[in-house]
């Protein structure tokens, strides 16, 4: 059975957002800084108690609408074993904006449990351009390479809005229907931006046996709201030192969230 679900009712699923990478504009040049900063960060998530991770590159704006290259790829995998080896939590992968491919290609490297499509069905207008879903190109891939990850996949995703005003429910529906995603995501407008409780509601309704999962916006303040119908936070910006999405975790903070979960 895969380590995500079910872990336990309900999951705090900690980001680890990686310094900019070798090719990116901000790169600095050093990968041992890097790593040393994600392997700090993914302790401070399991000292605070989350369960489950997902590594992705952060820095690296900005970011293709395809294919990241290859030197993007090879300096996650370098981070994803030296988180691997750090931490004993399910381990996943989000490469940005939407490389599902190498997100899975991940998996099977460094042993990761899942991983984040931001556009696995229909399209979304971005900063990017236009997106393109391509569910069909990544379930025969997951089935080559990693078969056992499952497939995390955003509906109106943050930062974008749908091609063609496709409403949410109808989104929500095709992409565990006939997208075959194992779980959805739904998040605010940008990172960071508290989702609509809304939203959250209207997606559970036609998808009640699909794994829910809230993309932005949580806190130890308001997650339980989220969590009487969500089965997972993935949760990153409010649990850095002072909130601040550059700054280190913050153990502390992901305790104090972790600590809502079991009351709920």
């Amino acid at each position: 059975m895969n380590p995500l679900f079910p872990a336990r009712k309900k999951l705090l699923i900690g980001v680890v957002h990686l310094r900019p990478l070798p090719g990116a504009p901000r790169w600095s040049g050093s990968l041992a800084d890097v790593l040393a900063a994600a392997i700090a960060d993914a302790r401070a998530y399991e000292r605070g108690g989350a369960d489950a991770l997902f590594i992705e590159n952060f820095g690296d704006i900005p970011f293709t609408r395809g294919s990241v290259g290859p030197e993007t790829v090879a300096a996650m995998s370098a981070a994803g074993c030296a988180v691997r080896a750090a931490v004993k939590l399910p381990l996943g992968f989000n490469v940005l904006r939407n490389d599902a491919r190498a997100a899975l290609a991940l998996c099977a490297a460094c042993g990761g449990s899942f991983v984040r499509v931001n556009v696995h069905s229909g399209a979304m207008v971005t900063d990017q351009g236009v997106i393109e879903g391509n569910a069909h190109e990544t379930l025969r891939y997951r089935q080559r390479v990693a078969p056992g990850a499952l497939i995390l996949a955003d509906v109106h995703v943050k930062h974008a809005v749908p091609l063609g005003n496709i409403p949410l429910e109808i989104a929500a529906r095709d992409t565990v229907e006939r997208g075959l995603a194992d779980a959805l995501i739904v998040s605010g407008t940008g990172t960071g931006v508290e989702t609509d409780l809304g939203e959250v509601e209207r997606v559970r309704r036609v998808c009640p046996h699909t794994p829910l999962l809230i993309g932005s916006g949580i806190t130890a303040a308001n997650a339980a709201a989220y969590l009487c119908h969500a089965d997972a936070l993935i949760v990153g910006s409010s649990l850095k030192r002072g909130g601040d999405v550059r700054a280190p975790v913050d153990a502390r903070r992901v305790a104090a969230l972790a600590r809502v979960l079991p009351r709920v």
